[in-house]
């Protein structure tokens, strides 16, 4: 069977996204999560927006635009991952956990920190003035985003490329210290997009807010049409031979065109196309591209419960990945429950007697069996079908090694993994809690007991 590649995608929420942005970023993306082989998870990276923005009112709008455009871009919500950063009360517990192995020479040489640092330098300024231990802690955080849901690819620009190595340090160090010979976290990969359309904006910089020349995505067809009518051309006038190859106009057009609109357009704007009619012919072809989704977009942005509630199942989804897991790391860090450290601490013959047990047993069509029973006679694990008796006794022997636990949760109940393959699954609990603490019971009842 084919590993799916899990792929990671954030979206900070500090702006309204433009043409440029969905050019660049949402719409590959949206194209990437429909491969079957991917298992895509995107997120809004609101703790991230606090870092760069201190408007309470700019991010909660950011965020419903940036959900919107997303699900109105085509984004299925059954296929993939979508939630809030800030719904995933584990990516927080996880960045402490990091922190406190990640070095500081290693985020002292961080890109972000040190612009900020030159700056202050030049200015005459102390080398830290004004930077915030958000901004200085930022790539740990976005460690936590991608080992969290342990992703093997992240597709970012080149100026993310250096926080994806450095996510790669710091879960290193973290398998190094407490893996015992296990990798809790997998090593992800920055996905560059070479070939990722970089849009130029109405004077020919790179599209950007802070340039202000950007064209709306979803605004209102007049607002995207008076945009492209200010976008800068040359003098020439109808009639005159353009450059396509030095015109921002045909850029754009060519982003969103097929290569036969562009060859098209490219023999016109040759033969002495006026500009006027060229940024016509761009906002029809634009228009024909985006209506129908600018017209669900701003359906979802005048119904925000309905987008609360996709969110709300999104971070379900993500917290069904990242509950049982960073249950295991604490477990690795020492954040053990009292109990299981009594229960081990006080293991004696006298009492092993009580502990936890497996019982075999053959089933009517011949096959083998076994359950795990808690130590108050409750049923832990039920095996699935062996062909004989000394398979599911080597089983046995497997869980009672004291090697590290392959648990795998589900909605309500979770499964053992012995070698990649399932050898026993739980009983249904009634919620999330119930299930957790069997998980606990379980690895406690499989601790061998210290003489």
């Amino acid at each position: 069977m084919t590993t799916r590649t899990r792929i990671l995608t954030g979206i900070t929420t500090t702006g309204t996204p433009h043409l440029g942005n969905y050019a660049g970023a949402i719409r590959p993306a949206i194209l990437a999560s429909r491969d079957s082989n991917a298992d895509s998870f995107y997120f809004l990276a609101d703790y991230h927006a606090l870092i760069k923005c201190d408007d309470p009112l700019r991010i909660q709008r950011s965020r419903l635009e940036i959900a919107a455009t997303w699900l109105a871009g085509g984004l299925d919500v059954d296929r993939v991952t979508f939630y809030r950063q800030s719904d995933i009360p584990e990516i927080p517990e996880l960045t402490w956990l990091l922190t406190c192995v990640a070095a500081k020479g290693l985020l002292n040489r961080a890109h972000a920190y040190k612009a900020s640092v030159d700056k202050n330098v030049e200015a005459g300024e102390d080398p830290d003035a004004g930077i915030t231990m958000g901004l200085y802690s930022y790539p740990v955080l976005m460690a936590a985003d991608i080992l969290m849901f342990n992703a093997h690819k992240v597709p970012v620009g080149r100026d993310q490329i250096q926080h994806v190595e450095m996510a790669r340090d710091i879960g290193q160090r973290f398998n190094h210290l407490f893996g015992q010979g296990k990798e809790f976290f997998t090593m992800p990969e920055a996905l560059i997009e070479e070939s990722v359309a970089t849009l130029p904006g109405l004077d020919g910089r790179k599209m950007s807010k802070s340039y202000d020349n950007t064209i709306p995505l979803f605004s209102s067809a007049k607002d995207m049409k008076d945009a492209i009518s200010r976008i800068v051309t040359d003098s020439r006038a109808p009639g005159e031979a353009k450059d396509p190859d030095n015109s921002h106009l045909f850029t754009l057009f060519q982003a969103f065109a097929t290569p036969a609109q562009s060859a098209e357009f490219r023999s016109e704007l040759l033969q002495g196309l006026g500009w006027g009619e060229a940024k016509n012919r761009l906002f029809q072809l634009l228009d024909n591209e985006l209506g129908e989704s600018r017209e669900r977009y701003h359906q979802l942005i005048e119904r925000p419960a309905d987008l609360e509630d996709i969110l709300q199942l999104g971070a379900k989804k993500a917290r069904a990945v990242a509950t049982p897991f960073l249950n295991e790391l604490r477990e690795a860090v020492g954040l053990r429950s009292f109990v299981s450290q009594v229960q081990v601490a006080a293991s004696t013959k006298k009492k092993a007697a009580k502990a936890a047990r497996f019982v075999s047993f053959r089933e009517d069509d011949g096959s083998f069996r076994f359950r795990l029973l808690a130590a108050d006679g409750e049923q832990l694990l039920l095996s699935r079908h062996f062909a004989d008796g000394k398979t599911a006794g080597q089983v046995t022997k497997q869980l009672q090694a004291g090697q590290p636990l392959d648990v795998r949760s589900d909605e309500l109940s979770f499964s053992v993994w012995v070698d990649d393959e399932c050898v026993a699954d739980s009983p249904t609990f009634a919620d999330g809690a119930a299930r957790d603490a069997a998980i606990d019971a379980l690895r406690v009842a499989l601790t061998p007991a210290q003489d």
